[in-house]
């Protein structure tokens, strides 16, 4: 896209290239998106069910679950930041491996869990591995694509991901029925991707990438451009009152699905997802990623407002389903989007300074709407839409693209 080519983009070295005629889809980028299909897999077998198991089976309130998923994904974000910046300074792929493992032990003590602290524990080391691994994969998807066509390979590895987001809940609701509908089997079911996964890390060919001159020179604000520091503050601020996913499966359950309902409308949200994120990644590479970002934040405005005003469960499965097209329109792009404005030997840092900027704001988030939550979960939804729709308009706005720039 026009838009995003500039002077700050240097030529990666031309083994590094995709071939022509390959969109940017080298063997590299289809192994990785395999990887995370398949720990997603694992993760998503969890993920719609891990709320109604904390407060129905152990007892914990809705606060709790808010609140174990925010530091979850707080620790993820401290985590992802010096990931990035050792992934610039050193090999990708061992650090992209020991991210996996760590998740999957983390699955493991989700299974052996007996009170809700034991989760928790168990969450953080799942974030842990997902803060150690996400900033080194995208910087090494970054590196095998330029960005005419980097929304697109970042779209299709979404697209993967969220394909075992869909896979994961229909084997954990098989499951269920299967297995007398207990829940605690679904954990130890889940186990058995979540390994997978980590093996398929070392079919990788790493190719070599540009590091920066001096292993000791520090992340600090000259050491990215003033261009990215505005978007990276946009993102943090959009996160602040973008609470974990849980508290939307919470929202369900309260509205009257129940498990079953609860695991086939977050399937339905996967599926939107996963077909959109390939198409929206493609269209970010041909107009400014901006506007596609801000799209998003649009229907993140109105499906937040619907949850918050609805009161009927008939509702939920349009809902989230429509959500699904939020994630799309947004998850891969700003990745994409920070990899376009980052310096080239400075990719992993600057992701993972994404990563840490707004999984603080989620945290915050977190804790905010479960604590408002009270005897209706209904306050924070209304709350996070107006909040949202405010930031797309000024997104969408001629002021939008100095707070939020494309490459010049």
């Amino acid at each position: 896209m026009t838009e995003n080519l500039g002077a700050d983009e240097e030529a990666p070295d031309p083994d590094a290239l995709p071939a022509p005629g390959r969109a940017g889809l080298t063997r590299n980028i289809y192994v990785v998106s395999l990887v995370s299909l398949c720990q997603d897999a694992a993760s998503e077998m969890l993920y719609p069910i891990l709320p109604i198991f904390l407060t129905a089976t152990l007892g914990a309130a809705p606060a709790v679950v808010a609140i174990i998923e925010g530091l979850a994904d707080g620790t993820a974000a401290v985590t992802k930041v010096f990931a990035g910046r050792r992934a610039d300074l050193n090999r990708r792929r061992p650090i992209i491996a020991a991210g996996y493992g760590i998740s999957s032990l983390g699955k493991v003590l989700v299974a052996l869990a007996a009170v809700w602290p034991v989760v928790m524990v168990a969450r953080v080391t799942d974030r842990v591995g997902k803060g150690v691994r996400g900033a080194p994969r995208d910087a090494l998807i970054a590196d095998e694509t330029t960005p005419g066509n980097r929304g697109r390979a970042f779209g299709f590895h979404r697209m993967a991901d969220t394909t075992g987001a869909v896979i994961g809940p229909l084997l954990a609701l098989a499951g269920y029925r299967l297995l007398g509908e207990q829940l605690r089997p679904l954990l130890y079911l889940a186990i058995i991707p979540a390994v997978v996964s980590t093996l398929l890390v070392f079919l990788i060919r790493e190719r070599s990438h540009t590091k920066p001159t001096g292993t000791r020179r520090r992340l600090t604000p000259s050491a990215l451009p003033a261009a990215m520091w505005r978007l990276l503050g946009f993102l943090a601020v959009f996160s602040m009152v973008n609470f974990p996913d849980a508290l939307l499966l919470l929202r369900a359950d309260e509205l009257g699905l129940g498990i079953t309902g609860v695991i086939l409308v977050y399937v339905l949200y996967n599926l939107t997802y996963a077909a959109l994120s390939y198409p929206a990644g493609a269209v970010s590479d041909r107009i400014d990623r901006r506007h596609v970002f801000g799209v998003g934040l649009v229907i993140f405005a109105v499906t937040y407002l619907g949850f918050g005003l609805t009161t009927t469960p008939g509702a939920v499965w349009i809902l989230l389903p429509v959500y699904g097209a939020y994630t799309a329109l947004t998850d891969g792009v700003s990745r994409a989007w920070v990899a376009d404005l980052a310096p080239v030997e400075l990719r992993g840092t600057a992701l993972g300074t994404q990563g840490l900027l707004t999984g603080a704001g989620l945290v915050f988030a977190g804790i905010w709407a479960g604590t408002t939550w009270a005897d209706s979960g209904h306050l924070p939804f209304v709350i996070s839409g107006i909040a949202a729709a405010v930031l797309a308009a000024v997104l969408l706005s001629p002021i939008g693209a100095r707070v939020a720039p494309a490459i010049d």
